[in-house]
């Protein structure tokens, strides 16, 4: 069985995006027919988020996969992606696939990390949407794809594109609750245990250029930062 994590604040706006993109992945047939179940943990959320998710259960369902969600009131990302986790891991999954409320991943997204062999897919982001950012627009998508290693062998580490064997997980011992970097702390411990890794842009992930970030100090606030200047997009976590 294959697992989906996803942590969501105040995800309303784009959770419906999410969840469609997800469905078709888990129905990929390059899986096989096996059971993908997917967790979103709704972590203080005050709008809608619960009611979005809820109107796909029956969809997941009728494909025979699996929605279900957690509500928890940390605030904290690693603690949101940990309470999925863990809630995945008491189903028996064999793998965690991780990504953000506000990413559509590609309809080949899982089956890329498990075509991978490996013990850790870390994989690359995209965004086709960059009007966010304003007048800033075009310059910043210039910079980004320009620089940005959106390649077999890069070294980026993005929660919204994320894969680890149940196994590796466990013996690395799990998110942090942390506000930030959870993903990198993540992936620090299991290069600590001699996991195996894969760093793919095979596993295909388009996130959002908001502005509105949810958590202070990831990508959202980075891509804010490379607007003025301010970080060469290489340091781009």
């Amino acid at each position: 069985m294959i697992g989906v994590a996803i942590p969501a604040h105040d995800e309303e706006a784009y959770l419906d995006a999410c969840l469609h993109a997800l469905l078709r992945a888990a129905c990929h047939p390059a899986l096989a027919g096996e059971e993908v179940r997917v967790c979103v943990v709704l972590d203080a959320c005050s709008d809608r988020s619960l009611d979005v998710v809820a109107t796909h259960e029956a969809l997941f369902d009728a494909a025979g996969c699996h929605l279900e969600w957690r509500e928890i009131s940390a605030r904290q990302v690693g603690a949101a992606r940990a309470a999925g986790a863990r809630r995945l891991l008491e189903h028996g999954v064999r793998w965690l696939a991780f990504t953000d409320a506000d990413t559509c991943v590609a309809p080949g997204w899982l089956a890329a990390q498990i075509a991978l062999d490996a013990d850790v897919v870390c994989g690359s982001v995209g965004v086709e949407d960059w009007s966010a950012h304003g007048e800033q627009s075009s310059v910043l998508c210039e910079r980004f794809r320009g620089d940005y290693q959106d390649r077999d062998g890069h070294r980026h580490i993005h929660g919204a594109n994320l894969g680890v064997s149940a196994e590796a997980y466990l013996a690395a011992g799990g998110f942090a609750c942390v506000g930030c970097h959870e993903d990198v702390l993540l992936v620090r411990a299991l290069e600590g245990i001699g996991a195996r890794f894969a760093w793919s842009a095979q596993p295909r992930v388009v996130t959002s250029a908001r502005i509105d970030a949810r958590a202070r100090g990831g990508f959202g606030d980075t891509l804010r930062a490379l607007a003025i200047g301010l970080l060469p997009v290489n340091a781009a976590p």
